[in-house]
C-alpha cells in the first residue's frame, strides 16, 4: 500500500466546518447561499452550467429570483448521516458538465450545524427535502443520493407516495446505498470491522505512530489519519488518499440512526414503488462492505436491476469513475425529463 501526500485548498466561503487540506482542488460553486424555508438554515451549493448565455449573472437561473435553469436540476444527497456534500467533490461534478447539480449540506452536518443538540431525526431530513424542492421550485425532484444519502432518498420517496406536499422524485440514482434493514447494517459493521484491522492496515497505522509526522507536519499527520480512518471501504486501502477528507458529526450520526429503530426498508419501498413507479437505478461496488444482497433486494423492491462495479469498494466515484459513469449517464440521459 503506497501512501503520498498531495496538497491543494478548497475553495472555503466565510468561517468554515470543511477540512481545507484536500487531495484534488475542488472549484468554487456558480452560486451559493442558505434556505429560508427548513427550520435551519441549510447550506446549499449549485454547479454547472444553465445552458443559457446569461449564467454568469449568479442570479439568473436561480429560484430564488423566478428564473429556473433550462437544464435539469439533479438534487445531489451526501452520506454520513452527519458528512457534508463536499467529500462527493471534485468527481462528482463530471454530472455538472450536463445538468444543474444542487448539492446541500443535511441538517447539522457540514456548514448547517445545529445550534443545539436536539435529536435529528429521518423524518427531519425527509421535511428539509421537500421544503428545499419547493424553496429550489423543483416540482419532480431528480435525485442522485450517495451511501446514506441513497437511504434518504428512498425514505423520502416512501413518504411522498401518502404525504401530496412532498413533490414526487422523477428518478432516483442510488449509488452504493446504505443498508436496507438494520441486520445487513449489523453485517456491514462487522465487515468494516474486520477489514480495517488487516495486518496491512495495523502496520500501516503503527508506522504512523512511529513517525515523528503528528510533531513534524500535523496536516499531513490528519491527512494520513482519515486516510486510514476510511480504508476499509476501498476495494484498494491506497485508494483513500484520492477522497475529500470530511468529518462526521457523532450525534447527528448517532440520532438519525437510531430513529429508524429495527429497520427494513423493502416492504415499504416496494409499495411505493408499485403506486409511483419511479425509473430507479441501483449501483453497487463487488468489494464493498455493505452487503451485496441489500442492494439485490432494494433492486428488486424497485423492479430494476442493480449493476455491480468490479475492483470497487464502497466509493466508486473514486475507485471507478469510468465504470461508474458509464453505468449512470446513459441512465440519466433516457430519462431526463427535459428530453422524455
Amino acid at each position: 500500500m503506497t501512501w503520498t501526500k498531495r496538497r491543494h485548498f478548497a475553495f472555503c466561503k466565510g468561517k468554515s466546518h470543511y477540512i481545507s487540506d484536500v487531495p484534488h482542488p475542488i472549484p468554487a460553486p456558480r452560486t451559493s447561499g442558505t434556505t429560508t424555508t427548513t427550520a435551519l438554515p441549510l447550506y446549499w451549493v449549485r454547479y454547472g452550467d444553465h445552458g443559457d448565455p446569461n449564467h454568469g449573472d449568479p442570479h439568473h437561473g436561480d429560484p430564488h429570483h423566478g428564473d429556473p435553469p433550462t437544464r435539469p436540476t439533479l438534487i445531489i444527497l451526501h452520506g454520513g448521516p452527519g458528512a457534508d456534500h463536499r467529500y462527493l467533490l471534485p468527481q462528482l461534478l463530471h454530472l455538472a458538465e450536463t445538468y444543474d447539480l444542487l448539492l446541500y449540506d443535511q441538517r447539522g452536518s457540514g456548514q448547517s450545524r445545529a445550534e443545539n443538540n436536539a435529536p435529528i431525526t429521518w423524518q427531519d431530513h425527509v421535511e428539509d427535502l421537500g421544503k428545499i424542492c419547493h424553496e429550489f421550485g423543483i416540482e419532480r425532484p431528480s435525485i442522485l443520493g450517495y451511501s446514506w444519502g441513497g437511504m434518504l432518498a428512498l425514505l423520502y420517496t416512501i413518504q411522498s407516495a401518502d404525504h401530496p406536499e412532498l413533490p414526487t422524485p422523477s428518478r432516483l440514482v442510488l449509488m452504493s446505498p446504505a443498508p436496507m434493514t438494520k441486520a445487513y447494517r449489523a453485517d456491514f459493521d462487522a465487515a468494516m470491522r474486520m477489514r480495517g484491522n488487516t495486518p496491512e492496515i495495523v502496520g500501516e497505522r503503527q508506522r504512523l505512530m512511529d513517525s515523528g509526522l503528528r510533531e513534524s507536519d500535523p496536516e499531513a499527520y490528519r491527512q494520513r489519519i482519515f486516510e486510514l480512518g476510511v480504508a476499509a471501504y476501498f476495494a484498494d486501502p491506497s485508494e483513500a488518499r484520492d477522497l475529500t477528507p470530511f468529518r462526521v458529526v457523532g450525534r447527528v450520526q448517532q440520532s438519525t440512526w437510531e430513529s429508524l429503530g429495527d429497520y427494513n426498508l423493502l416492504p415499504a419501498v416496494k409499495q411505493a414503488q408499485g403506486r409511483l413507479r419511479i425509473p430507479a437505478l441501483v449501483v453497487h461496488g463487488r468489494q464493498d462492505p455493505i452487503p451485496s444482497q441489500s442492494s439485490v433486494e432494494l433492486a428488486r423492491a424497485l423492479n430494476t436491476d442493480v449493476i455491480f462495479i468490479d475492483q470497487c469498494g464502497h466509493v466508486p466515484y473514486v475507485e471507478q469513475p469510468a465504470k461508474l459513469w458509464a453505468a449512470i449517464d446513459p441512465f440519466l440521459a433516457a430519462t431526463d425529463p427535459l428530453t422524455t
